[in-house]
């Protein structure tokens, strides 16, 4: 894993941040000292599909007829 010096960060950004997206994570250092990691985050892994709140929600009986007089 690279470490690159704050400021050389600041001049590459869209460089870097690209890297990151295909998989290239960095540390970002100043004098030398790491301050920060910077890695892609993964759309897939979170990601969540249909029924990820079973057993958190209750839907009542008379939901289609909600707000009828």
């Amino acid at each position: 894993m690279n470490t690159i010096e704050i400021e050389e960060a600041e001049k590459q950004l869209s460089k870097l941040v690209e890297e990151a997206v295909n998989g290239e994570s960095f540390v970002i250092a100043r004098d030398g000292k790491p301050l920060v990691k910077v890695e892609a985050l993964h759309r897939g892994s979170s990601a969540r599909g249909i029924g990820f709140l079973k057993g958190e929600i209750a839907v009542p009986d008379d939901f289609d007829r909600m707000g009828e007089s």
